[in-house]
């Protein structure tokens, strides 16, 4: 605000008196709050808001869902297998019982289906 030659000071809602009432209150709250706390008598903190991530993280750490995940990805890692069983079935080796890793089923699959290729080009 700015002020003209004829007027000396700003006209102002509050005092100064007013503004050092209200910082004595607010000295005086923050005192006796630091007090209470130091007997042990501390308000209980309002709960803080949780965000997502953290939400997630408690969720993820309680057994229930640790049991849940771990059932899953033994069902997911079966059919996996089942899977790599499959086409290994469909794969020639000899001798026809060889048990082969998985790296070694999808190379001899891949050099397979080249192979086919191959004589259907022929």
């Amino acid at each position: 605000m700015m002020l003209s030659p004829d007027q000396s000071e700003p006209e102002l809602p509050w005092s100064q008196s007013d503004a050092e009432t209200v910082l004595g209150d607010i000295k005086a709250s923050c005192l006796s709050d630091e007090a209470a706390e130091g007997e042990g008598k501390a308000k209980p903190l309002a709960p803080q808001a949780l965000t997502r991530e953290e939400k997630r993280r408690r969720r993820r750490a309680t057994a229930k869902y640790r049991s849940a995940h771990a059932t899953r990805e033994r069902i997911r890692v079966e059919a996996f297998n089942v899977a790599f069983g499959e086409l290994r079935k469909l794969l020639p080796t000899l001798p026809p019982d060889k048990k082969l890793s998985k790296i070694e089923i999808l190379r001899l699959a891949i050099c397979y289906i080249s192979y086919l290729n191959h004589v259907l080009d022929v």
